[in-house]
């Protein structure tokens, strides 16, 4: 678990991580150089959810090896089950990474909602939602294993 003490934003207890995976963690369907040994190194401290509707059909095998739990969404109701998930696990103690329009109530229920700005794009009413934009997703978990980053950006 991480505990981050953020002035005049929030003292967080963070469990878990909920992301997206294409356009969040993966591009094309393939994970991004560098995604898998960070998300190795969080695993040690916090349980990694990824939940995606697949579009390429590649999360299961590309995230196969990793210490992450998938859930694949169905086509329908993509943002509504996303922001189910998140609830059920705790929103509360959830910092969660998407690009997606189907990311934007997930984003938005989360302790912490990182939108991220990659090579898909980002939808405008995801980052309406967001508490803070990451250039890109290894930037967006250096936050968590460098906290100090998170309090700067986030402290009021």
């Amino acid at each position: 678990m991480l505990e981050i003490n953020i002035p005049g934003f929030a003292d967080l207890r963070i469990a878990r991580i909920v992301s997206d995976y294409n356009g969040t963690l993966a591009l094309d369907g393939r994970l991004l150089p560098g995604v898998a040994d960070a998300l190795v190194a969080l695993a040690a401290v916090v349980k990694i959810h990824v939940i995606t509707a697949d579009t390429f059909g590649l999360a299961r095998a590309e995230l196969a090896d990793l210490p992450v739990e998938l859930t694949i969404a169905p086509t329908e109701r993509q943002a509504e089950t996303k922001l189910a998930l998140l609830r059920t696990l705790g929103a509360e103690s959830v910092v969660a990474f998407g690009n997606g329009r189907n990311d934007r109530k997930m984003l938005g229920a989360a302790a912490v909602g990182i939108a991220l700005l990659q090579k898909e794009g980002l939808d405008a009413e995801t980052l309406a939602n967001a508490d803070l934009v990451a250039p890109g997703i290894l930037d967006a978990l250096d936050l968590l294993r460098q906290p100090k980053r998170l309090i700067a950006s986030l402290r009021s």
